[in-house]
């Protein structure tokens, strides 16, 4: 069973713990926090998501603040991960298929947990095409 970490600051608690619902008959779910609406620091819960999914390299990542910015920068501070803030399935779909996007971002004020979910059905469902993408990506990982 694949490993997805997820992770969110206080503005996300609710939505994480909807997502979380949503996926665990399918992946093995580790919980990094925040465990609950008290204010905390969106910087410190996407640097341990980023770097567990980078210690992983198998595993991956849902990241979730009240706008997706700030967790979806915090993430891509760790070297190998690419982190990608996301608003619509094309967003979702395009970034594993052209950045081989190891984490989803989102952000909890911009989109409801339905539209999360949709989003990463079809993160999930996508491959990476490789090809004139690789060397792309490989330049991201330096």
């Amino acid at each position: 069973m694949k490993t997805l970490f997820i992770a969110s600051d206080h503005a996300a608690f609710e939505e994480k713990a909807q997502i979380i619902e949503y996926l665990e008959d399918r992946f093995h779910i580790i919980d990094l926090g925040t465990n609950s609406k008290e204010s905390v620091h969106y910087s410190s819960y996407g640097l341990k998501l980023a770097k567990e999914v980078a210690l992983h390299k198998e595993s991956l990542g849902i990241a979730i603040c009240g706008s997706g910015i700030g967790i979806s920068m915090a993430v891509n501070r760790v070297k190998t991960i690419r982190g990608a803030l996301c608003r619509d399935e094309s967003d979702a779909k395009i970034c594993k298929e052209h950045n081989n996007a190891n984490i989803i971002c989102f952000g909890s004020r911009r989109n409801n947990v339905s539209e999360m979910k949709s989003m990463i059905d079809a993160w999930l469902e996508a491959d990476f095409e490789g090809g004139r993408h690789q060397k792309r990506v490989e330049l991201l990982d330096e």
